[in-house]
């Protein structure tokens, strides 16, 4: 079963393959080289998802019922002709199997970044969404431990724009678009070493809500 969306129709064919090639190659590098699930998600147009439901409450930033994952581990070829069951479908990552996510304002999180790398702490993936948001990857478990390690750090009581996403989330891949808005893209590309093994959030977590604290003001 396919899907496409209005914008997607309107392609010239050159474009659509030279679209598709780029995603079959991005998923391929998901599974194949950072060892990640890849879940086909629905895309929007205007205001409309193209899941069908006129009532949907996220447009263009869900996976597709219907629709199977590429698992991780899968080559070039593999990864091609699954994904080629769902032309135009939008690339998310599954949270919670191999990372987890912290998510704040992009400004807080590039000025965050700057200061993660100069003080040499281990890094994972980090992301920026058309949306104006930061995604740190981190290790799995993260988002179920944030309170405690706020509370231990005693940023239990501060009201930070920092959120956990954990298992059961998703989030949009670049090269795709995250809701009709605009593409993700990456602040920090993953590596061999990070993609398997991204950092313990409490190694992140004090830079980050204290950047996101001197934000606020």
């Amino acid at each position: 079963m396919g899907f496409t969306i209005g914008g997607i129709r309107e392609m010239r064919s050159g474009s659509r393959r030279r679209v598709r090639t780029t995603e079959c190659t991005a998923v391929a590098e998901y599974t194949g080289l950072w060892g990640w699930d890849v879940v086909p998600g629905a895309r929007a147009a205007g205001s409309r998802c193209s899941c069908g439901d006129a009532a949907c409450t996220a447009p263009g930033a869900h996976p597709l019922a219907f629709a199977e994952p590429v698992p991780a581990g899968a080559g070039l070829g593999e990864a091609s002709k699954a994904w080629s069951r769902y032309p135009g479908a939008a690339i998310l990552l599954p949270v919670g199997r191999s990372f987890d996510v912290i998510e704040v304002a992009e400004a807080a999180g590039r000025r965050a970044l700057v200061r993660l790398e100069r003080m040499g702490l281990p890094l994972g993936p980090v992301c920026a969404t058309p949306t104006g948001r930061a995604w740190f990857f981190v290790a799995p478990g993260a988002a179920a431990e944030l309170p405690r390690l706020l509370y231990r750090m005693g940023w239990d009581d501060a009201d930070l724009d920092l959120h956990g996403l954990g298992p059961g989330a998703h989030v949009t891949a670049p090269p795709s678009d995250l809701g009709g808005l605009g593409p993700v893209r990456w602040l920090r590309p993953p590596t061999l070493d990070t993609a398997g093994a991204p950092p313990q959030a409490r190694l992140l977590l004090g830079t980050l809500a204290y950047i996101c604290h001197r934000t606020r003001f």
